[in-house]
C-alpha cells in the first residue's frame, strides 16, 4: 500500500478528508443561499433568474458544481467509514453509558443528521435540477434581450405547495444542527482551535448555522406567503 493510501484510510487522514469536504460544502452553502436571495427581490423573479442563467451556463460554475457533488460524495463515504471505525473502536456500551456526559446530541446523531440532510437533498436536486435540465420550463424574456428559462416560476410553484415548503424549513433546522457540531469538528481537525480562539470559533460556527439555514427556511416561508396574497 503506498504512502498516499495508507495516509487517507488512517484515522486522522480520514477526518482531514473529512474536514476539507466538508469547509468546501460550508463555503458552497454560504455563495448558494446568497445567491438565492435574490428570490426576495420585488421584480418578478428577473435578477434570480438572470443569475440563474449565468449559474447554469458558466463554464467555471459548471466545473464547481461537479467539484461540489464529488465533495458530497466522498463526505458520506468517510462520514460512514469514520464513525464504523469509532464504534468499534470505544466499544457499544462505552458509547451508551458515556453518551450524554462526553458529547452534545448533535455530535452523537451526526449520521442521523446526514441521512436526513441526504433525503432532502434528493428531494431538492428532483425538484429544481432535474426540472431545471429535463422539465418543462417556460421561458421569459427581459427589455428585448435573448428568452432564458424562468427558473424563479419553477421555484414559485414548489414553494406554493405548503407541504413542501413545510418539508424544507423542517429539514434546514436538521442541517444548523449538523452545521453547528460540523463546524467545530472542522476546525479542530484543521488545527484552528486554540484556548484563546475557542469560544469566537464556536460563536462562529453557530452565527454561521443559524444565518444560513435562516435564510434558506425563510425563502419557502416568503414565497408562500406571496403566493397567498
Amino acid at each position: 500500500m503506498s504512502w498516499f493510501s495508507k495516509t487517507f484510510n488512517s484515522s486522522i487522514g480520514r477526518k482531514t478528508v473529512m474536514a476539507l469536504s466538508g469547509l468546501f460544502l460550508v463555503i458552497f452553502l454560504i455563495g448558494h443561499v446568497s445567491g438565492n436571495t435574490l428570490l426576495f427581490k420585488d421584480d418578478g423573479g428577473e435578477a434570480f433568474n438572470r443569475y440563474a442563467e449565468f449559474m447554469t451556463t458558466n463554464q467555471l460554475v459548471q466545473v464547481l458544481r461537479y467539484v461540489t457533488f464529488f465533495s458530497i460524495v466522498i463526505h458520506i463515504i468517510y462520514s460512514i467509514m469514520l464513525t464504523i471505525s469509532n464504534r468499534k473502536a470505544r466499544g457499544v456500551g462505552y458509547a451508551v453509558s458515556n453518551a450524554n456526559q462526553n458529547s452534545t446530541w448533535s455530535s452523537r446523531n451526526m449520521m442521523l443528521l446526514g441521512a436526513i440532510i441526504l433525503v432532502f437533498l434528493a428531494v431538492h436536486l428532483r425538484s429544481f435540477l432535474y426540472e431545471m435540465k429535463f422539465g418543462e420550463v417556460p421561458l421569459v424574456q427581459y427589455d428585448g434581450t435573448d428568452e432564458i428559462k424562468n427558473l424563479y416560476a419553477i421555484v414559485v410553484d414548489a414553494f406554493a405547495n405548503p407541504l413542501y415548503s413545510a418539508f424544507y424549513v423542517f429539514c434546514m433546522l436538521f442541517l444548523a444542527l449538523h452545521l453547528f457540531h460540523g463546524f467545530q469538528s472542522t476546525s479542530q481537525t484543521l488545527g484552528f482551535r486554540h484556548p484563546k480562539y475557542n469560544s469566537f470559533i464556536k460563536k462562529l460556527g453557530y452565527g454561521l448555522g443559524v444565518i444560513v439555514c435562516l435564510l434558506f427556511a425563510y425563502m419557502p416561508v416568503h414565497i408562500y406567503l406571496k403566493t397567498l396574497s
